[in-house]
């Protein structure tokens, strides 16, 4: 059994950062992809940012030059260091991973319990 775990959410002002953690355990034969999407109140849930296994990463226009998603030494913690936050920010940040539980079987998406994030003007 898989589980994704995000911590790190809460309350901020208007350009102050917040840094939200992910892990990942259980089963895992590999990681193909990690990543952080959010959902808003009234929206859809929107990708902010996802790192490859490779190291590549991809972001959301909105949060270009103001968040940053990085990896931990350990493959399966996922970073994403958020400044100078913006009340638009405020959503519920979801922690995915793509990834395989045995060699050969088909790659699934998991998804954490998400962490509200709040920002206020």
């Amino acid at each position: 059994q898989v589980r994704l775990v995000e911590s790190g959410g809460g309350l901020a002002q208007a350009g102050e950062s917040l840094r939200l953690d992910c892990a990942a355990s259980g089963i895992i034969f590999s990681i193909n992809t990690m990543g952080w999407y959010r959902q808003a109140p009234g929206n859809q849930r929107e990708l902010v940012a996802t790192i490859t296994s490779g190291g590549r990463t991809n972001y959301a226009d909105s949060v270009k030059g103001r968040f940053s998603i990085s990896r931990g030494n350990a493959k399966n913690t996922i970073y994403l260091q958020m400044n100078s936050l913006k009340p638009e920010d405020t959503a519920v940040y979801y922690c995915n991973a793509n990834l395989r539980v045995y060699a050969g079987y088909h790659p699934g998406d998991y998804w954490g319990q998400g962490t509200q994030v709040t920002v206020s003007s």
